[in-house]
């Protein structure tokens, strides 16, 4: 597949996935005889993996550093283990931050509902009679 079919497939710009592989984010991709990029399935794979990551928070620099490890083989497997519960670990703590601003969010709601909604009635009905 060309990178224009890979864009448009997994959902990243033409130029997010040159950047990803020029930073090694995902391993060399394979160029046919005019030097233009040939995604695999495989490498879509990879791709996703990659996007999967990212939406969820795990920083380009920890991604790139699982993705050395990977590539010197079985040796790094408790490494790429420990940077994948690290990366659990701080998604874990933005999901409780998430929760709390939900919690203060739909406080804020309740409150607008029940004061704030009788009180610009009130004034309505104010403004009505003057």
């Amino acid at each position: 597949m060309t990178i224009a079919e890979v864009s448009k497939k997994i959902g990243l710009s033409p130029d997010t996935l040159r950047y990803y592989e020029r930073i090694g984010l995902i391993p060399r991709v394979n160029r046919n005889g005019s030097g233009i990029r040939n995604y695999t399935e495989e490498d879509c794979k990879w791709i996703e993996f990659i996007k999967c990551m990212r939406s969820a928070g795990v920083q380009v620099e920890a991604l790139v550093e699982y993705v050395t490890l990977l590539q010197q083989g079985d040796e790094t497997i408790e490494a790429r283990k420990q940077i994948l519960i690290e990366q659990r670990e701080k998604l874990l703590s933005r999901i409780e931050e998430m929760e709390r601003a939900l919690e203060r969010l739909s406080f804020k709601i309740k409150e607008y509902e029940t004061k704030l909604i009788p009180a610009e009635n009130k004034l309505k009905r104010l403004a009505h009679n003057l």
